[in-house]
Formats: C-alpha cells, structure tokens, sequence
C-alpha cells in the first residue's frame, strides 16, 4: 500500500482553489479511479497520465489506483490537473519521495509523450496558491513568466514530466530538445481561447497601419467629443456619442485607450488574471500593462457581455474591459435583454453570475463609450439628408437605450458632421494623444491626492454623499444644477454625477474645487444641452 498527495487548483470564474490531490495504491487488480466531482476532459486526464508517465521512462503500478480530489465539493475542470496527478501517482509508488511533493502546487497539461502543455489560468492559480501559503508552484515552462508575476512564490517551469522526476529524486535532469524555431507550435494552442482571433474586438492594435499611430489628432473637428473624451478618461465617467454615420464616433473610441493612464501594478494583475482565464493573453508577453479595449458586435448575446455559458460560467466582455475600455458601437442594434444587464456592473464595478454549478463573482470596473445613430437610417439630424424614418419609428429606435441605463452615462455629446474647413486641415487641428494624455495624468493625480486613505481611485468612483459633505463645490456653484433638479430635468442620481464630473473638470483645469464654469460645463456634457459653456479649450491653431 502506498500513498502520496500533493496540490493543484482548480479556477472558479477568475479565481482559483487550491486542491489536493492524493493517490492511494492498494493490492488487487489494475485499475484507475478518478474520484472528487471532475469533469469529462478532467477524466480523460487518466489515459494521457498513463501515457505521459510510462512515456517518461517510469514504471506505472500495476496495481489498485485511486486518485481523490479534495475538497469534493468543488467543481472541477480542465486539463490542468494531470501534472499534479501523475506526480502524485509516481510518490504513491515510491518513483519520487512524497515529502518532496506534499508542499507543491502543480499546474500544467500532460502530452501522451511527457511533455508539459501550458494551460490557461496560470497567474489565477499561483495566486490563489500564494494566498493559502504555499511558496513554490510547478508550471509550463511556456507559462513560468506568467506565473513569476507573484511575488514571494518559488516558480519552476518544466518541459517535460522527465524532468521534473529528474529534480524530485535528485538525478540528473535531462535535456529536451527546443521546439524548432519556424515550426509551428502547438503548444501556444493550450494558452489561448479557440476563436479570439484579431476580429473579435478584444483588442485594438496601437497603430493603424506601419508607422502611423492611432493619435486624437487624426479626427478632425468634434472639440466637443473630444473634450468629452478627455473629461471621460480623466475621471472614468461613462460616455454617449450620438451622431451621424462617418462622423467620427468609433475613431474617436479606438483612441481612447490611449488616452487613459498605464495600468497601475495591481490594476495589471487583476487584468492579465482575466485575460489568462479567458485564454486571449498574448503569448510572450505575460503582463497586461495597458488598459484593455473590447468591442463587442451588436448582435452579441447576454451572456457573452456579462459571463456565462454551459459549465462554469466563463469571463465576457465587460470583465474583458476591465480598467479599460468597453465600447458598444450602434448601442441601439443590441438587444435590450443585453444593455440592462450592463445596469448592474456599471454602478457595482463587480458581476455576479449564478449557474447550477456555481455562483461566479467576475470583476467588472470599466468605462463604458456608446455610439448610436439618432434614427435607422443616420440621417434624421442632418439638414436636408431627406430622413424618411417616421417619427414613430424614431422613438422606438432612440428607447432601445432605456432611461435607467442612459441614468448612468455620465457624459452625452452629440457629434456634429464634419464640415468641410475641418476635414480638408483649414480649420484648427486638434491636439495630439500625448498632450491630452498628460492633462488626464495630472488630473488622476490631483484626484488620487484628495483621495488618499480611501477605497476610491477616480472621481467617478466616490459616492454621491461624500461629494456633498466631505468635499464641496465652491458657493453658488450648483446653483443650475439644483434648477434643473427642481424642474425634473435631473434625478439624484443624475445630481451626484454632475458634481463628480464637475470635479474631474475641476481637476483638468487645476482648481481646488468646482467653481460655477465647472459645473455649468457637467450639466452641458451630462444632459446634451448646450449652455453656452466652451468646450473646445485644448485646441492646438
């Protein structure tokens, strides 16, 4: 009789639970035993174990075999299981000693010929391994820079099962030939999600065609939207932009990123744990230190935004956009099921999925930029386009949005077409990405400075309460805004993101609190009527 036991873990949505994984050998005839709630692909891990081990130049016991895995209650799933039950199989059967694996988190995919596979989930895992108190993990080697993102965890990647009983037993550790530079190679097949591809609006390339960078100063006019812009990326307020067809909206959203600060250390952790989850992290490149941009089509589903599927609910796009960049192009196309779902996030920064086999938390703290045409065809706002939508029609489109949901969206600019002066370069050039940029760097420090010692990062973060009475605007300020209040045009909620707007334009314009400029300018950018307040400060002539 003998017995081993060693650990791995297992993701639930994001974030990880260390398992135990014990192997017990008992006289009686050959058979293998895969107890503890797994899963199908978990227990096809039997045949590649066997395979992989007896591949490696190890003796399988040919005796009674059960391997448990516990906590039993857990789901499990995923090939990322096999390392951690093959090592615990071959200290059963004395290949290895089991002191020097009772102390371990193993993570990694078995080949049928002993190589390692990487697996997706590898940052989550270490995590969660280095919170429960382990210091060393066993990973991929393709993986070991993901997982050195951790600190104060001990991380030995490994090609091969062979060598990794080579470093247990204390034998030599063989050489693995490389995987032949040029060849294609199927190990990166493992890391990432079938599917997320270049077309699936995950990401949005730095440039647009060689040397030529995606830069604010390309879009021509719209001052407004880019003052917009700017007040949005400075304090994390949501944005519409509604317009025309070939105004600008989506060249100004896929510059937004840019505009937005690098991801702060912790910001980037949380970020790549998604991205390594979903299986669209970069392979090489294990940190994600820019703020995410996902676009979804607007015939995505309810559950490809907020998470879900079969199983174990899965990240979708707003926990893809964390700290970064959820852009909803013809918002009105989108289902109304899939835009009211967003209602909760948006104001939690969390969203929680139930399914039958567990109730997944997935971070969701993102700024939102939708784009809608103001009727079917486009061209209801333009003089003497000849719209012919009724105007029954227009309501029903313009309603898509619904009013709770448009109650969150901090900001509503309405994009004006081109004109010609602008368009030809004989009007005024807007600045570029790196001068607004860094106006939106020093407004985030002069908030995190007011901030400090609080949960709160931005200003679109601290609540409605805390701007009335810790923080106040200068006397006489909010005079308009409690007009408009009175007159309906304002609901509490809708008063409370004017003052955080009117404290991140405070912040841009480095005053030390709202005065009545800034709160007139809120009220403008937040209702979508003008005021007679100028927004196109920043304009380089």
């Amino acid at each position: 009789m003998g017995f081993a036991r060693t650990c791995s873990v297992a993701l639930v949505g994001v974030e990880g639970v260390v398992v135990e994984v014990q192997a017990d050998l008992e006289p009686g005839v050959a058979a293998f035993t895969l107890v503890g709630l797994p899963d199908k692909s978990l227990v096809e891990s039997r045949d590649r174990v066997r395979a992989a081990v007896t591949n490696s130049d190890a003796e399988w016991p040919q005796k009674k075999l059960t391997v448990g895995l516990s906590p039993a209650s857990v789901p499990k799933g995923g090939s990322g299981f096999d390392l951690a039950v093959a090592c615990a199989v071959l200290g059963a059967s004395a290949r290895i000693d089991p002191r020097a694996i009772a102390d371990l988190v193993l993570v990694g995919e078995l080949g049928l010929d002993g190589r390692v596979r990487p697996v997706r989930g590898v940052l989550p895992a270490v995590l969660a391994a280095a919170e429960a108190g382990y210091r060393q993990v066993v990973v991929p080697e393709r993986t070991a820079g993901e997982a050195s993102l951790v600190p104060g965890v001990s991380v030995l990647g490994v090609r091969s099962l062979r060598q990794l009983i080579a470093v247990l037993a204390g034998e030599p550790v063989p050489e693995e030939d490389p995987e032949g530079e040029g060849r294609p190679d199927a190990m990166v097949a493992g890391l990432m999600a079938h599917g997320a591809g270049l077309g699936t609006g995950l990401a949005v390339e730095s440039v647009s065609g060689e040397g030529h960078w995606r830069d604010l100063a390309d879009v021509a006019g719209q001052h407004d939207a880019r003052k917009a812009l700017e007040v949005a990326a400075a304090g994390g307020h949501h944005l519409l932009l509604q317009g025309p067809p070939g105004a600008g909206k989506t060249m100004l959203a896929e510059r937004l990123p840019a505009v937005l600060p690098p991801l702060t250390g912790r910001e980037s952790l949380e970020v790549t744990a998604v991205h390594s989850v979903a299986g669209i992290l970069p392979p090489g490149e294990p940190l994600v230190r820019t703020p995410p941009y996902c676009a979804p089509h607007h015939s995505a589903t309810m559950q490809s935004l907020v998470g879900g599927g079969q199983g174990m609910p899965r990240p979708g796009a707003v926990s893809l956009a964390h700290r970064g960049v959820l852009f909803l192009d013809e918002a009105p196309e989108f289902s109304t099921k899939a835009l009211d779902a967003l209602r909760q996030p948006l104001e939690s920064g969390h969203v929680v999925v139930a399914r039958s086999a567990a109730v997944v938390r997935l971070p969701a703290r993102f700024l939102m930029l939708l784009a809608a045409n103001p009727c079917p065809c486009g061209r209801h706002t333009l003089h003497g386009s000849g719209c012919e939508c009724p105007a029954s029609q227009i309501r029903r489109y313009q309603a898509r949005l619904s009013g709770p949901l448009l109650d969150r969206v901090d900001l509503r600019v309405e994009v004006e077409p081109v004109s010609r002066s602008d368009l030809l370069g004989r009007g005024t050039r807007g600045e570029s990405t790196v001068a607004v940029a860094a106006r939106v760097e020093e407004a985030r420090a002069r908030a995190a400075d007011r901030l400090e010692g609080t949960p709160w990062r931005v200003n679109s973060e601290v609540p409605g309460h805390e701007l009335r009475t810790r923080w106040q605007a200068a006397p006489g300020a909010l005079d308009g805004a409690e007009r408009d209040m009175e007159r309906g045009l304002l609901t509490a909620r809708g008063m409370d993101r004017v003052l955080r707007v009117a404290w991140t334009i405070a912040d841009l314009a480095g005053h030390d609190r709202p005065i009545p400029h800034d709160v007139e300018l809120a009220l403008q950018l937040r209702t979508g009527i003008a005021r007679g307040v100028r927004t196109d400060r920043g304009v380089r002539r």
